[in-house]
């Protein structure tokens, strides 16, 4: 095996990182796209070197291309937790998991503190119905610390044939201590939007992930409780909890679908591209009725920008607890060889201008609190056992859901508001 010595290996690294072969004879040199990049001499000969005392002096014999892959996804996971590497597998896996089916636990997932994070688990799947919640922390997947572990390795392994079963080790705040939670992987197949009548002219429609058909499907279902027996909609509660995201044009749709004009969402970055602006078409669908939108900390990313635009218009009325925060965008940037770089490109702003990243979206109405033996969730979510016990999938739900409860109770309030300043 070829042994690299600092001289050779300097000028190596240079060319891995800009792209390009040849000796470095200054420290700013031009990428493709013409922009500079000052490089650190120093800091890439510090590398060289610890590279070097890895190779020669390292109990094991490790093969210098994956030492410079382990630097590379370093690299980017010490941007943000959305930023990493794929390699030739792990980008196919990211395209074939974009198209359709695909067997699983149902868990959308970031990273925080080096573990994996749970951002929401999708309705009816089986992380969700075994009880996962948003802000979970996933420290062990079948008794392997996640610690450093690489986002879509962890995502390879909780994917797998339906009908096998995962062992996950899950920290909770506001546990003394972590839980096993074991589950059976399943087809997972998600229903965008679900709608239903509440009560006499007051509509309840939950998105669990913004797809590509999201738009056109609550299209439809506002059209069919507006032409019901329970003649047209006064008043409209939109669920948007626990849901992760997903496509920026059926944010907007939805959006549009209550905005009669203005700005809904734009996006601001470094290179000209990654400046967008998106605004609302005119007519409202359901011509100026209350929508209180509820959120949580599982409300992210799409959903966020829902929120945000229809806050910032005096639109809906937001209820429930703070969003996630998830406002940047990641582009898909493939690299020679068949490997890629999923890089956070641009930010996300709400019409007034504000930061959704990290910094999440307040709501109107704070409600953090549910009645003794009830859980605060989406219809149908599971309760869980004490702290400390073994989670099992498929325990009891709760009967009633009380965030909906609480959201037509204030439907109803502002439904009498707006009747009195017709007639006033």
């Amino acid at each position: 095996m070829r042994r690299w010595t600092r001289n050779n290996l300097l000028p190596l690294l240079v060319g891995i990182i800009l792209g390009v072969s040849g000796a470095v004879t200054t420290g700013v040199l031009a990428d493709r796209s013409g922009a500079s990049v000052d490089l650190p001499l120093e800091q890439l000969r510090t590398f060289s070197e610890v590279f070097n005392r890895v190779k020669s002096d390292y109990v094991d014999d490790i093969d210098s291309g994956q030492l410079v892959e382990d630097a590379i996804r370093g690299m980017l996971g010490g941007l943000d937790p959305h930023s990493t590497y794929l390699d030739p597998q792990e980008y196919q896996e990211l395209q074939s998991g974009t198209r359709g089916e695909f067997g699983g636990l149902g868990l959308e997932v970031g990273r925080e503190d080096g573990f994996v994070k749970v951002i929401a688990p999708i309705d009816d799947t089986p992380a969700q119905k075994a009880g996962i919640e948003a802000g979970d922390l996933i420290i062990r997947i079948d008794g392997d610390s996640t610690k450093g572990m690489g986002l879509s390795e962890a995502v390879r392994r909780m994917r797998g044939e339906p009908g096998t079963e995962i062992e996950l080790t899950v920290v909770r705040e506001g546990e003394d201590a972590p839980f096993t939670v074991t589950i059976e992987r399943d087809i997972i197949r998600v229903t965008s939007v679900r709608s239903r009548v509440l009560e006499d002219g007051f509509g309840y429609i939950r998105i669990s992930q913004f797809q590509s058909r999201t738009g056109p499907q609550l299209l439809d279902a506002l059209e069919a409780m507006n032409g019901s027996e329970n003649g047209p909609l006064r008043g409209l509660v939109l669920d948007l909890r626990n849901n992760p995201g997903g496509v920026l044009q059926a944010a907007v749709a939805v959006s549009d679908a209550f905005l009669r004009e203005g700005r809904i969402v734009y996006t601001e970055g470094r290179r000209d591209r990654t400046r967008m602006e998106f605004d609302a078409t005119p007519g409202d669908t359901i011509n100026g009725a209350p929508v209180v939108v509820l959120v949580n900390g599982g409300s992210a990313s799409a959903s966020e920008i829902v929120a945000g635009a229809l806050q910032d218009h005096r639109r809906a009325v937001l209820m429930g607890t703070n969003t996630f925060g998830k406002g940047s965008v990641q582009s898909i940037l493939p690299l020679e060889g068949g490997a890629a770089v999923k890089l956070t490109t641009a930010k996300y702003f709400t019409p007034s201008g504000r930061a959704i990243q990290e910094e999440g979206i307040e709501p109107d109405v704070l409600l953090e609190g549910r009645p003794r033996g009830g859980r605060d969730g989406a219809a149908g979510e599971p309760g869980g056992p004490a702290p400390g016990e073994t989670r099992q999938q498929g325990e009891t739900a709760d009967e009633e859901d009380y965030a909906v409860r609480e959201a037509l109770n204030l439907l109803k309030g502002l439904t009498i508001l707006r009747r009195e300043g017709d007639t006033g």
